[in-house]
């Protein structure tokens, strides 16, 4: 960032909303484009989705994912300007965690005991972790491209909210191609996945971020 687009930022108070110009939303659309693209090269878009449009099951994932990505860009962008209020983030961001694990206690609660643990392991526990994580990686280096334009201040915390907005939108991406729909199953490995790459960002953002 320049000096004076910094006194700019500064003197418009810590919580005025920056401008969304071309340079700042260019690389965030480049980093989805390029995580759906490596979503079909690698694992394809499943082939009865259009049936499962229709199952509330596959919208509870979605829309969970959807939550926390939209959580996670707020904290990103807040976390991208010196001064700006950052108290209510962590509501914001265990929220939708801690209604989905409600969810899934209710479900397990009135599961059989036999199906309890299917919904928890699912079939795909051992990589759908990773391949959120895997999926996230063009969209946690457009989002850190985008946060260098800015101003943060406290980079590792900055690197650790691009790595979970990047890591929530790589879930979204990641349901056209995820058989599961447990809740259960959902609420804790997609989340997962969502933390391998906070935990990426909060190591790299004090490098990547100094301005």
């Amino acid at each position: 960032m320049k000096t004076d687009d910094l006194i700019d930022m500064l003197s418009s108070g810590p919580d005025a909303r920056p401008r969304a110009t071309p340079a700042l939303l260019l690389p965030l659309l480049a980093g989805v484009l390029a995580s759906g693209a490596l979503m079909l090269v690698l694992l394809g878009v499943r082939r009865n989705l259009l049936e499962e449009l229709s199952w509330p099951a596959f919208w509870s994932k979605l829309v969970f994912s959807l939550v926390l990505t939209a959580a996670g860009w707020l904290a990103a962008k807040r976390l991208s300007a010196p001064g700006a209020r950052t108290a209510a983030l962590p509501f914001y961001l265990s929220g939708p965690v801690l209604a989905i694990w409600l969810a899934g206690a209710f479900a397990l609660m009135n599961a059989t005991p036999d199906g309890r643990a299917d919904l928890f392991w699912g079939s795909t526990w051992r990589y759908c972790p990773l391949l959120i994580a895997l999926l996230s990686l063009p969209l946690l280096a457009a989002t850190l491209s985008v946060m260098r334009k800015r101003a943060p201040t406290r980079l590792r915390i900055a690197g650790a909210a691009a790595g979970f907005a990047a890591g929530a939108a790589a879930a979204c991406i990641y349901c056209l191609h995820c058989p599961e729909l447990s809740i259960v199953f959902v609420g804790f490995w997609y989340l997962i996945g969502m933390l391998i790459p906070t935990a990426l960002g909060a190591a790299i953002g004090p490098r990547v971020l100094a301005w």
